[in-house]
């Protein structure tokens, strides 16, 4: 029988400053076990993985009562540094934990950091390199790589401590369908080796095969519990009730990624009243003379990461951009909103022309690392922070809508990952602009918070801004989106309604 290598007994947690908190955990998890968190945002998953690596109590402040044991190790008495090749954890967003500015210094970091023999470095990163697949991503800056391929780096610097306990925090909220199944099978090889994985993760299609136990948070309590076996005999209307994404693989994944015809699609169907984008080139390596002119950047088209002479998209709609992780997705929504300078592109729309600055004042932009862009000391305030006229009454229905007025008084920082994406995303509604732009906005949410994302984007639209919307969440662009832009590249591979691609789509599973 196996033993238990984490025992959580009674714990209550309150963060300084927030209203988060556990309420009463216990929790026992078996040596080579492999459990999944799952809840709605902010229930208390991640609160659980930080008790387990020590970041409770040794980083977070708060007040913590009752008992953690992790390895045989009283966590309120183990110092971080000791459990460095006993934990290992990946986090959300994986640039939050590295420490190297190329690949191969980041996987060596662990070990140099403990002290290892240089030789014993060595064969450890060889051995990690071999099993993960990785080589191709070898003697390259992490600043270059795409997000799935940030995320494969994280899970080779976490491995090479060889650590027997791995954590996994919404390992899959950035990472398009081809990263997350790479993900797949990196924690297939850890379960493999016989380690003991905890993942707290909304997406749980990839992860059927995975678990042996699924552990609903709820409000800092520990809810429910079932088996593999009896959590996926669960049907869809009670996986929606908790508040959980689907259990099957999103029909509209293949749209979105790997059924593309050969052939480029365009649509300008019920675009009578529209933007016109024009000259929208960029990269992050060429002198500043190509973006001058414009048969310049044609001419070295391929050094461009953007690459778009021409674009009309339909106003007061949603569009959902889509395209695999590093192609130049959250590169256009930069260019669009003026944040990279050497863009030299131009807005046309309502029959008056923006260049440069100006764009900034007609667009808003959330951005995907939602942490650059929390300023004041409570979420009221940074909703406030937006409007022109400070508007409270306006403020707070705003955030009321998205589930997050009782933590109008809360500093931003003190929230999960999902609600800050919610503060960012009130911020932008609040900020009135006619383009609105979101960078992967509902990564970290659970079902329920992104379908109200979903409606208020709708809501935008339907009040006469315009959306742009970059994502991974084939749910949100089948419910929420009127058009898709697919890029590739840096550039336009198609574009098209969305009730046009579902037509084509159960066209040919009809004719199957």
């Amino acid at each position: 029988m196996m033993k238990n290598i984490i025992e959580i007994k009674n714990v209550r947690f309150h963060y300084k400053g927030a209203k988060e908190s556990l309420q009463n955990v216990s929790l026992y998890i078996k040596e080579g076990e492999t459990l999944l968190l799952c809840g709605a945002s902010g229930s208390g998953k991640t609160s659980v993985l930080r008790l387990i690596n020590g970041l409770i109590p040794n980083y977070y402040q708060g007040e913590l009562t009752g008992e953690v044991m992790v390895a045989g190790r009283d966590i309120s008495k183990t110092p971080l540094y000791e459990l460095a090749g006993v934990v290992g954890t990946v986090f959300q967003n994986p640039r939050s934990q590295f420490f190297s500015v190329d690949t191969d210094g980041e996987i060596v970091f662990g070990p140099e950091n403990v002290g290892l023999e240089p030789e014993e470095i060595k064969r450890r990163k060889e051995l990690i390199i071999n099993e993960m697949g990785i080589d191709k991503l070898m003697e390259r800056s992490l600043f270059e790589l795409s997000g799935g391929e940030k995320q494969q780096i994280a899970c080779a610097s976490v491995a090479a401590l060889l650590p027997g306990i791995i954590l996994l925090d919404e390992p899959s909220s950035n990472l398009d369908r081809d990263a997350i199944e790479k993900l797949h099978d990196i924690i297939l090889k850890w379960e493999k080796q016989g380690k003991t994985i905890i993942i707290s993760e909304h997406r749980l299609w990839y992860l059927k095969d995975l678990f042996d136990r699924v552990i609903y948070m709820d409000k800092g309590r520990i809810k429910k519990q079932w088996s593999k076996e009896e959590f996926l005999k669960l049907d869809t209307a009670t996986i929606e009730n908790l508040k959980l994404r689907p259990l099957e693989v999103p029909s509209y994944f293949s749209v979105l990624f790997n059924e593309r015809s050969s052939e480029k699609e365009t649509s300008e169907s019920g675009m009578s009243n529209s933007i016109l984008l024009q000259d929208f080139f960029f990269s992050y390596r060429s002198s500043p003379y190509l973006f001058r002119k414009r048969h310049f950047a044609e001419s070295d088209g391929d050094r461009l990461e953007l690459c778009i002479p021409e674009l009309k998209l339909p106003k007061g709609k949603v569009i959902g951009i889509v395209g695999k992780n590093g192609t130049g997705k959250s590169t256009f929504l930069r260019c669009l909103c003026g944040l990279e300078k050497d863009c030299r592109g131009i807005i046309e729309t309502d029959g008056k022309v923006y260049r440069g600055n100006a764009r900034i004042g007609l667009s808003y932009m959330v951005m995907q690392d939602v942490n650059h862009q929390l300023f004041t000391d409570s979420v009221e305030s940074e909703v406030l922070l937006s409007m022109s006229d400070k508007d409270e009454i306006r403020c707070h229905e705003i955030l009321k809508n998205l589930g997050l007025i009782e933590y109008k008084d809360t500093h931003p920082m003190a929230l999960s990952g999902g609600q800050k994406q919610r503060v960012a995303i009130a911020s932008a509604i609040a900020a009135g602009a006619e383009i609105l732009l979101f960078d992967e906005p509902t990564s970290g949410l659970d079902f329920d918070h992104m379908m109200k994302v979903g409606l208020l984007l709708k809501g935008l639209a339907q009040s006469g801004k315009t959306v742009l919307v970059s994502t991974h969440d084939p749910e949100l662009i089948e419910k929420c989106c009127d058009y898709e832009l697919y890029i590739k590249n840096g550039r336009v591979e198609s574009f098209g309604g969305i009730a046009e691609k579902i037509l084509k789509r159960n066209e040919i599973k009809e004719s199957v």
